[in-house]
């Protein structure tokens, strides 16, 4: 397969350059070129602001009785980007850069100022010391010692230098991640203890809680008091009563009136009342069938009155 695109062109045998004929071209002739602005500018007529480096379509053409050293010097044409007025600027050789010609001024040039200065004041110096022998000797004095001064700032700084040299920076790395580290896992340890007594405190919340709930949930049932029977008292002994006035129960004053009785009748009828009362004590009176408790209860008072009275 052929190249696609030929760069070399055919020449006939019989083809002779001179006879092509010659355009004559006016020396001010114009292109039109791609370029950016070279500079930040600001337009004359509506005031804007065209930053560096924004794109144009410019025309270009050769200023004509300018040359420097041999070189020609170019204009451009640009127009504004809001009220399309037309801006030249050309360029400037001898400083290897661009200067505004018309339709706008130029905002910032810092770095042109400063050179221009400094062309300046040593045009002015070289001027004083020409017709000025002592101002030369005073100039290159003060070079000195601004020389000198500088020669004393290095060494301090190479001085600086080489102690700094003798310090292990590795070392104090180290150590400033084994201390960062060393930080960290103690505040992870407390992190890990606040959380652990969290954890427990919820635990007996919630504890407490369930207790509260079952207790709410089933309450205590009381037990229910129990009621003698209606025949218990029949069952049970005479009671002693409370003392009254610190004397002594009734049962003393029953045993002193038996143990008088005892001496008034003598020992035949004292043996035959201790066994009558020692079988009713032990042996009330058996409940007949058929008979109601307050019948019982009623010869069970009897009994006693009958002893009582004999």
């Amino acid at each position: 397969m052929s190249e696609r695109k030929v760069l070399n062109k055919y020449y006939p045998p019989d083809f002779d350059p001179s006879k092509i004929p010659k355009l004559k071209l006016p020396k001010d002739r114009q292109y039109v070129v791609r370029l950016m602005a070279p500079f930040n500018m600001r337009c004359k007529t509506c005031g804007e602001y065209i930053y560096k480096g924004k794109k144009f379509n410019a025309r270009k053409e050769t200023v004509q009785n300018e040359v420097y050293l041999g070189l020609p010097i170019f204009r451009f044409y640009i127009k504004c980007t809001r009220c399309l007025a037309e801006i030249t600027f050309k360029t400037d050789p001898e400083n290897t850069d661009y200067t505004m010609e018309h339709g706008a001024t130029r905002n910032f040039q810092a770095e042109k100022l400063l050179e221009e200065e400094e062309k300046r004041v040593q045009k002015e110096r070289e001027d004083e010391e020409l017709n000025n022998p002592m101002k030369v000797l005073e100039n290159r004095t003060r070079d000195s010692k601004l020389e000198m001064e500088v020669l004393e700032n290095l060494q301090e700084l190479k001085d600086l230098n080489q102690r700094q040299a003798h310090v292990d920076f590795e070392a104090m790395l180290r150590q400033h991640r084994l201390s960062q580290e060393e930080r960290r896992q103690q505040q992870q340890e407390e992190d890990e203890r606040e959380t652990a007594a969290l954890l427990e405190e919820a635990r007996r919340g919630r504890l407490l809680q369930d207790s509260d709930s079952e207790d709410e949930a089933v309450p205590t049932v009381p037990r229910p008091a129990v009621r003698p029977s209606p025949t218990a008292i029949l069952h049970e002994g005479p009671k002693a009563k409370r003392k009254v006035d610190g004397r002594t129960q009734l049962a003393g004053l029953v045993v002193v009136k038996k143990a008088k009785m005892q001496a008034e009748s003598g020992p035949g009828k004292e043996r035959a009342l201790g066994a009558s009362q020692h079988r009713i004590g032990a042996d009330p009176v058996p409940p007949t069938p058929g008979t109601s408790s307050l019948s019982q209860l009623g010869a069970y008072g009897d009994s006693e009155d009958s002893e009582g009275s004999s």
